[in-house]
């Protein structure tokens, strides 16, 4: 036999390794060293970047891309366009850029650029910088981005700025030259418009230099404590050095972002949790405030507690709850929130934007692409945190949500939820798929494959794809390795579509000694569907009849008195069921007994009312 030369042997397993990581999953990876200034009389900020960047792809790059988010704040943006011509602009929005003045506006400038000590061709186009790599980043390398940038606050208007309406003085938000991510399906390059964010997982090493009578609170754990104090140490540990500025340094390991926020009125008090965690709580120095933050530091901490057992545990050792920007924003290890307003619903924001810190956070799917993975993952979990917070014990947490769904599901300018978050046509219709149609899919599908596999799923979602970026179909095969069913069918045409659904109980017949029960699905999207009868004896039956197409089918305990019936084929409009049990036992029939499904017609899921009978073309359902 002859030897194959050594050089093909290598060769041959080069290609192998290549395949191997080509189909692989990758990241890339981010390392940001930056020093900046915020001179608080002009409000602009000078500063330098170092950024070391990691090609983890296959593919050799021959440009970056850097967001330049401030751009966003001129009169004549996409950012301004898009709010003016949009038929629901946001109200905190509306046409105020249009009317910024040159003092008002937000920018970044780039100063310098270069690539491992060598200048590059650079060039920005709105929020978008793009750079001409003198030298291609191979796979498996990384490269070294020197800049020198200017920036201007702008006047507070969605998320960052200045003089926000409570009076914080800088929320800084999307503040700094921030390295586009890059995934397998390519460059993520969406100009700002005004709603989400992704980015690569990165290490943050941060100088930040204030007037030293502002207090900062943010991203990050804080390094200098001694030199600074603000709360963050006790006052006679401090030891400041005689300067009318001050350098807080923070480090942020394994974030996608770097958010602070400033003012000179600010209160800090620190939380101790039992469980490791140090909360802050940073708020404005306002008598009319004080009593709900200082109430809602235990709040915090026992909500932290509820999601750490629910979701998964919160793997940083430090959260800053911050009042500022205009509304609730959430970023990595921090939230801005509103100051004012009901205690309840200081509470609900909190824990809303603190459980961004596990969707957006942590697992960080791209939310452009998919809002509804951040948005309805958080919304669904908020609604279980606040019932398990206030001992509510609602039969379904969610059913809020479908309340919101159902207001759009019919609508004729209705878009399906895969949809790009900057492109649907209304806020109202982004707003109520990415929040409450997302929190409605995750309801429906713990209907689907039952509470006892979903939630422990949820949890191996999180610690199977956390700091990777997951998409839907990571979601969906660790729900189906789970439930040990077929759940391409619910994912395809909930996410993908808007078919609604609608179920009916048709016709209830006395057949013999038995009851025939013919339901009907009007809508056009299919469920697994589930019947309660209660008998004259107030006993109950309940019946369940699993999808086709889910090839399997969800467990019931024996306390529940449950049957399990014939599979059902999307194809067939109508069900017969034969149950044994005399009509004239019977006291009522309900479908969907939980309210679990978000059926938009429900005066017609029950008995004694029942449609008019008509021919039907309908499954012979039997019982196992």
């Amino acid at each position: 036999m002859s030897k194959k030369p050594l050089s093909l042997i290598l060769l041959f397993i080069s290609l192998i390794q290549l395949s191997f990581a080509q189909n692989g999953y990758w990241q890339q990876r981010a390392e940001y060293k930056m020093e900046v200034a915020l001179n608080v009389d002009n409000h602009k900020v000078t500063g330098s970047q170092e950024l070391k960047y990691f090609n983890n792809s296959p593919d050799t790059l021959k440009k970056v891309y850097y967001h330049l988010y401030f751009n966003a704040f001129q009169p004549g943006s996409m950012m301004d366009a898009r709010s003016r011509s949009i038929k629901d602009p946001d109200s905190r929005v509306g046409d105020r850029i249009k009317k910024l003045s040159e003092n008002e506006i937000g920018y970044q400038k780039i100063e310098t650029l270069k690539q491992n000590g060598n200048d590059v061709t650079w060039s920005i186009d709105q929020t978008l910088l793009t750079v001409m790599l003198n030298t291609p980043l191979l796979p498996g390398k990384s490269s070294t981005f020197n800049m020198e940038f200017e920036s201007q606050v702008p006047v507070q208007i969605r998320r960052s700025g200045r003089d926000n309406a409570e009076g914080v003085a800088y929320s800084m938000t999307q503040w700094y030259p921030k390295m586009a991510e890059y995934d397998k399906d390519g460059w993520m390059t969406d100009p700002y418009v005004g709603r989400e964010f992704h980015g690569v997982w990165s290490d943050f090493d941060v100088k930040i230099t204030i007037d030293s009578s502002f207090t900062i609170g943010g991203s990050g754990y804080l390094q200098n404590p001694e030199e600074i104090g603000h709360g963050y140490i006790e006052a006679s540990k401090v030891k400041r050095p005689n300067s009318k500025e001050l350098t807080w340094h923070f480090i942020a390991p394994k974030v996608h972002d770097f958010a602070w926020a400033a003012d000179p009125d600010y209160i800090h008090d620190i939380r101790k949790t039992s469980f490791g965690l140090d909360l802050h709580f940073i708020y404005k120095n306002d008598s009319n405030i004080a009593n709900n933050w200082q109430k809602l530091q235990s709040y915090t901490e026992e909500s932290f507690s509820i999601v750490n057992n629910m979701f998964g545990e919160y793997p940083y050792k430090q959260y800053s709850v911050i009042q500022g920007g205009d509304g609730g924003m959430e970023y990595p290890m921090a939230t801005l929130i509103s100051g004012t307003g009901s205690f309840g619903g200081l509470v609900s924001v909190t824990v809303h934007e603190s459980l961004h810190s596990w969707y957006y956070g942590l697992l960080a799917t791209n939310e452009n692409k998919y809002p509804w993975m951040d948005e309805g993952f958080t919304q669904f979990a908020q609604y279980h945190v606040l019932d398990s917070l206030f001992h509510r014990r609602l039969t379904n947490p969610a059913a809020a949500a479908l309340k919101n769904y159902r207001r759009i599901a019919i609508d004729k300018d209705y878009e399906p939820m895969s949809t790009h978050a900057d492109y649907f046509h209304s806020n109202r219709v982004y707003g109520i798929n990415s929040y409450y149609k997302g929190a409605t899919f995750l309801s429906q599908l713990s209907y689907i494959v039952g509470d006892d596999i979903f939630f422990p799923a949820m949890r191996e979602y999180y610690y199977t794809w956390r700091y990777k970026h997951p998409t839907p179909d990571d979601f969906k095969r660790v729900m189906e390795k789970a439930a040990d069913m077929d759940l391409d069918w619910y994912f395809t045409l909930w996410i993908g579509g808007t078919k609604t659904i609608d179920y009916g109980i048709a016709e209830v017949n006395e057949s013999k000694k038995n009851t025939e029960v013919i339901i009907e699905r009007i809508g056009q999207m299919p469920m697994p569907t589930e019947m309660l009868v209660t008998l004259n004896d107030d006993s109950q039956q309940r019946f369940y009849i699993p999808l086709f197409n889910m090839r399997g089918e969800k467990n019931f305990s024996e306390k529940t008195n449950t049957t399990i019936c014939s599979s059902w084929p999307w194809t067939h409009p109508n069900y017969r069921l034969i149950i044994p049990i005399k009509k004239d036992k019977i006291k009522s029939i309900v479908l969907d007994p939980e309210g679990r499904v978000a059926d938009l017609d429900l005066s017609n899921d029950s008995y004694p009312e029942s449609g008019d009978a008509k021919q039907k073309v309908y499954f012979e359902g039997k019982t196992k």
